[in-house]
């Protein structure tokens, strides 16, 4: 039986985080067959329904995926289908474009107000500041001021990570991403995306204010970037 309950929390739910926390933690890597739900459900001490009732929770957060006749296997944090959750720029066939990540600058300071409130970080706490840019068949279309949470990513400057994006630290960290959340809006390009992208002073640029959380609610990234899309690009909004 599950050591810890939450009772206001329905048990599958439950069942769910302490799966998912054996995943973070690495007890079955990307690509590995998960048990089958009979010895799951013996493992915690539940009945077939309730882990089923998990493990399809964990499919639907793209954290498993079952092949008929294979079994249920972990998916990996960086394939193609994981990388659209948190990218509404596409290409003419509806394609996501991530593009090609350069990180041009780290640094670890001290994190200022904006940062805290955004980051939800206590008066002390420490963030790494990055510069990146994104090129899409060569050419700049985005540049990324970024803030983590010193933290939740120790010795990040020592560690050999690449590239310095999202679903790659998270994956390096063992850390579970959950919902993100972007806002748009339209602006003048600050001095260094114009040169970066190559763009006229202070000429209309996409502003994208993107916070992406982890499973369990933290947040773990604060990215502002400025955008200016090709003519192959357009930005996608899902509608629920």
């Amino acid at each position: 039986m599950l050591q810890e309950r939450l009772f206001t929390r329905p048990l599958y739910v439950q069942v769910r985080d302490a799966l998912a926390k054996r995943i973070a933690a690495g007890e079955w890597k990307p690509g590995a067959v998960m048990p089958n739900e009979g010895d799951l459900a013996g493992q915690f001490g539940v009945s077939p329904g309730t882990m089923r009732k998990a493990l399809d929770l964990l499919e639907s957060e793209r954290l498993l995926t079952r092949r008929q006749g294979r079994g249920t296997f972990v998916k990996d944090p960086t394939a193609e289908d994981r990388v659209v959750r948190y990218c509404n720029l596409r290409g003419p066939r509806g394609k996501a474009i991530r593009g090609d990540i350069n990180t041009l600058e780290i640094n670890e300071v001290a994190a200022e107000e904006p940062e805290r409130l955004r980051l939800q970080l206590t008066q002390d706490e420490r963030v790494y500041r990055l510069k990146r840019a994104r090129a899409y068949e060569g050419v700049a279309f985005m540049v990324e001021d970024v803030a983590l949470p010193a933290a939740l990513f120790p010795g990040l400057v020592e560690r050999n990570v690449s590239p310095l994006a999202i679903l790659e630290l998270a994956q390096a960290y063992g850390i579970l991403l959950g919902k993100g959340e972007e806002t748009v809006s339209i602006g003048a390009a600050s001095v260094w995306a114009s040169d970066a992208l190559r763009t006229a002073k202070a000429s209309p640029v996409l502003f994208l204010d993107r916070v992406i959380l982890t499973r369990d609610g933290r947040p773990a990234e604060w990215r502002r970037g400025e955008c200016v899309p090709t003519r192959a690009m357009h930005y996608i909004v899902g509608m629920r």
